[in-house]
């Protein structure tokens, strides 16, 4: 508990120094904001700030800083630093800068933030792999609740009844105005998460399990160790609790709602933060739930099932299910939402329409339905989705770090770039090792970790260095 406590101050630590320094280097001012510039009714509405920090927080904790932070547990106390060095230094700084750069750009969609610094066929890229990804999203955050759910209501009501209604639900939230059904419901659902993680946390003070501690060592202890290297798979498997892409998806829905840059640490860098708590509150909770059971390959929904109810009782458990529930379906409405605006941008089709909206919606709820369906044909076909899930989800966040590393390059002075530079480094290093050595991916196998690492880090360097040699003799 010791290390717990370290990481959980260290956490809110970097909000107050880390994120004040992220927040300089960007330079917020007092310009309009598209919230009160581009005011259409639909999705630029101004909000309050402290519904915004909500309504962000939820749009990215989906089952990620959960079900990712329970599966990163299994590779033992070296988790814990991911989360907490990722959140701070990566993950939140990620989130922060692509926030701020969508509400300096009219809260522009990722894909065109990324092609405004990479270039148009980065750009043609990132929109097809960015609306790929959030129908990947949709189909992930579908069954995890759904089948939570059914564990809680009559048999009548199985997982089948819930992915239909959670589904209904999707399909509302993406055609209807931000402030119709998004902006009165999330309230609701913010209580049930941090009900949740408040209650988990005491509890874990309360029960002061025995637990290892950083300085006994970081040894792999995943059930399927030699298969499974703690290099690239746990910076995979982690994704949300530390960093994601996903995120940077859905920044641009709040920067079509704030009312000032000077909110945008609480909003961006802040719910960042936020769920690297909750990512580090259920890892811990995992890591006693694999020593009191054993160290097996686990089903995530079984230790949250267990924990919540076990730990709070059967009111305070239903409660904290629920909050586990909120967290993916606030991060599936807005995927399909942030899927229709990028689409909208790319076409340049206005969204005041209903009519409009329809031609986006149909086709793609037709896709997230083919996905849906092949996720839940067996366990594999879960798996296979989550797997390629969580390595487009980082593989986007090394995109956008380097889009604003570039930013940063030509817009501010000196380093200041390395604040996204070595992030970017690091993330890119991670994609390409895992993809190469993983089953889903080149199968080179886990013998090759290390050289294609190296070459990797090699290769981006290199290039990186040659391109800002030629960028700074540009600048002059």
């Amino acid at each position: 508990m010791i290390t717990f406590t370290i990481c959980l101050l260290a956490l809110i630590a970097g909000y107050f120094t880390y994120g004040r320094v992220v927040e300089r280097i960007f330079g917020p001012d007092d310009r309009k904001t598209p919230a009160l510039a581009k005011t259409d009714g639909v999705d630029y509405i101004p909000l309050p700030t402290w519904k915004i920090f909500m309504i962000q927080f939820l749009n990215i904790a989906g089952v990620g800083p959960i079900f990712g932070a329970i599966m990163g547990a299994m590779f033992g106390t070296a988790s814990y630093l991911w989360i907490v060095l990722g959140s701070i230094f990566a993950g939140a700084v990620h989130d922060y800068l692509s926030g701020m750069l969508s509400l300096r750009h009219d809260g522009e969609s990722l894909p065109e933030i990324i092609g405004r610094y990479l270039g148009l066929p980065t750009k043609q890229v990132m929109r097809g792999f960015a609306v790929i990804l959030m129908m990947l999203v949709g189909a992930v955050f579908v069954a995890s609740p759904a089948g939570l759910l059914a564990k809680l209501t009559p048999e009548s009501l199985d997982t089948t009844f819930w992915i239909i209604v959670i589904f209904i639900y999707y399909i509302l939230a993406t055609l209807l105005p931000i402030d119709k059904i998004i902006g009165k419901i999330y309230p609701l659902f913010a209580i049930a998460l941090l009900f949740m993680a408040v209650g988990i946390l005491v509890m874990l003070y309360v029960k002061s399990p025995d637990l290892p501690e950083l300085w006994e060592g970081m040894q792999n202890t995943h059930p399927q160790a030699s298969t499974n290297p703690i290099f690239p798979m746990m910076f995979i498997t982690i994704a949300c609790g530390a960093i994601s892409g996903f995120h940077a998806t859905q920044s641009p829905l709040m920067a079509r709602c704030m009312t000032s840059e000077r909110h945008g640490r609480s909003v961006f860098y802040g719910a960042m933060i936020t769920e690297g708590i909750v990512a580090l509150i259920w890892a811990t909770v995992a890591t006693y739930f694999f020593h009191e059971n054993g160290m097996g390959l686990s089903d995530a929904s079984v230790v949250v099932f267990d924990i919540s109810k076990g730990w709070l009782g059967a009111v305070g458990g239903v409660l904290a299910i629920l909050g586990v529930v909120a967290a993916p379906i606030t991060s599936g409405d807005t995927a399909f939402r942030s899927a229709r605006l990028i689409v909208a941008d790319f076409l340049g089709l206005e969204q005041k329409s209903m009519r409009r909206r329809l031609y986006i919606c149909v086709p793609m709820f037709a896709l997230a339905t083919a996905l849906l369906l092949y996720s839940l044909k067996d366990a594999d076909g879960f798996q296979t989705i989550w797997r390629y899930f969580a390595w487009a989800n980082q593989t986007l966040a090394v995109f956008t770090l380097w889009a604003v590393t570039v930013w940063l390059v030509r817009t501010k002075p000196g380093l200041t770039f390395g604040v996204t530079c070595l992030p970017a480094i690091f993330m890119t290093v991670v994609c390409t090792t895992y993809i190469c050595v993983a089953p889903e991916g080149f199968r080179m196998g886990v013998n090759s970790v290390l050289p294609v690492a190296l070459v990797a880090l090699a290769v981006t360097v290199v290039w990186f260095s040659v391109w800002y040699n030629k960028e700074r003799k540009r600048l002059r």
